[in-house]
């Protein structure tokens, strides 16, 4: 057991956690659609999620790893067959090599082992399912669409279950998107042929999980091997295969000073890791490095929670505070807005964390930061309302005035 108690062991962990992740190197996986290709398939997901206050979610996870990354990409790579859409913890786009290890759950839910919807009308989606089979892929605006203006057409919630129903236990896929509607058609003329379709046994999807975790976070947890799935056999084959690949040798265990206890791969504190720069990542709270908040407070103590889901009067910081990374540490949290029709970021509230800093380089790193960011949300101007600690704002708004 490697105990973690030194602050340059916990830095090393964290640094281990980053690289891992992507977020040390200015280009881990290249550029563009073929850095974009990279870095799915390396982190393993990247989250949908449709609030807009700025770029949306999927986009913003890759554009933080990609540069040159542009939010058209995503659905070329799904046109391209490079991902699929599925469910992962939420909605995803993942790696289509991976896409044998979503069947378990769609059989689950084909064979009514577990409910997306109870009591699915079945005689409802044999229909779409012919409907679809004979005139192509559809979409669920065009059930909505063709209520009243064609014979033949169903109610629109009924059949937008049936259609939601169909995608999730597996019969029919995502083959296009447009924004947020989505087009389905069945999967076996979506899927593309080469793709390993043959449903893994329990031993392989445990298999499959702990190296996929192990690669895009450096360590885990037995807990966060299986974040939020709930299928006990697949839990019990995780930690069985821990277990083995522990006595083994083949892992090797580390404990930090609150008790949490990870698993990683032997050596791999050790390793060459990429050096901590000065630049500064505003990320997504749909992260993959941030997502577990659990891991999140215990490996860099950063208490973090999404407040558009909390009442307006009990928010701390903002509707949709985004993380800010730097050096290693998650130093600050920003809630901001793009107001698109007249191309401008709006900086509501930039909160710093208790961190003994250099200030002026951390106000040059966010003013770079923001510039970047702001292009990725096409804005041509930036503004900023309030900050904490107060007597910073002074030097930030100074510093912003050329993006003003």
């Amino acid at each position: 057991m490697i105990e973690i108690k030194r602050p340059q062991d916990v830095a090393r962990l964290r640094r281990l956690a980053l690289s891992a992740q992507g977020l040390l190197q200015a280009q881990p996986y290249g550029w563009g659609l073929a850095g974009a290709r990279k870095a799915i398939s390396h982190i393993g997901y990247v989250q949908i999620d449709t609030i807009s206050v700025v770029e949306r979610a999927h986009h913003h996870v890759l554009h933080s790893r990609v540069p040159k990354f542009k939010p058209a990409m995503t659905n070329q790579m799904l046109l391209d067959g490079d991902i699929f859409e599925y469910w992962a913890h939420a909605a995803a786009f993942l790696p289509i090599a991976d896409f044998r290890f979503s069947l378990p759950y769609k059989n689950a839910i084909k064979s009514g082992q577990i409910h997306w919807y109870k009591n699915p009308d079945k005689k409802l989606m044999a229909e779409l399912l012919a409907r679809i089979d004979s005139d192509g892929p559809i979409r669920s605006r065009d059930l909505e669409a063709n209520i009243t203006k064609r014979a033949g057409w169903w109610d629109w919630k009924p059949a937008k279950k049936a259609l939601e129903q169909l995608y999730m236990q597996g019969d029919l896929m995502v083959c296009d998107r447009k924004g947020f509607q989505k087009k389905y058609d069945l999967t076996e003329r979506v899927l593309p042929a080469q793709v390993n379709a043959q449903m893994p046994s329990v031993q392989e999807w445990a298999a499959h999980i702990v190296d996929q975790q192990l690669r895009c976070h450096g360590f885990a947890s037995l807990k966060g091997l299986t974040y939020l799935r709930r299928n006990a056999e697949l839990r019990k084959a995780v930690k069985t295969l821990v277990n083995e690949r522990l006595v083994q040798g083949k892992l090797e265990q580390a404990q930090l000073s609150s008790g949490e206890v990870f698993v990683l791969e032997p050596g791999a504190l050790e390793r060459s890791l990429p050096r901590l720069s000065h630049r500064m990542l505003i990320l997504s709270p749909f992260d993959n490095v941030v997502i577990q908040r659990e891991r999140l407070r215990t490996v860099f103590e950063y208490d973090y929670q999404i407040e558009c889901y909390v009442p307006e009067a009990k928010r701390q910081y903002g509707y949709f505070c985004l993380p800010l990374l730097y050096r290693g540490e998650f130093i600050a949290r920003m809630d901001c807005k793009a107001h698109r029709k007249i191309s401008h970021l709006e900086v509501k509230y930039l909160h710093f964390e208790q961190h003994d800093f250099d200030e002026g380089a951390v106000i040059a790193a966010f003013v770079d930061a923001i510039t970047t960011f702001g292009h990725f949300q096409k804005c041509d101007s930036v503004s900023l309302t309030n900050a904490y600690p107060k007597h910073l704002a002074k030097g930030l708004r100074n510093a912003l005035k050329p993006l003003g």
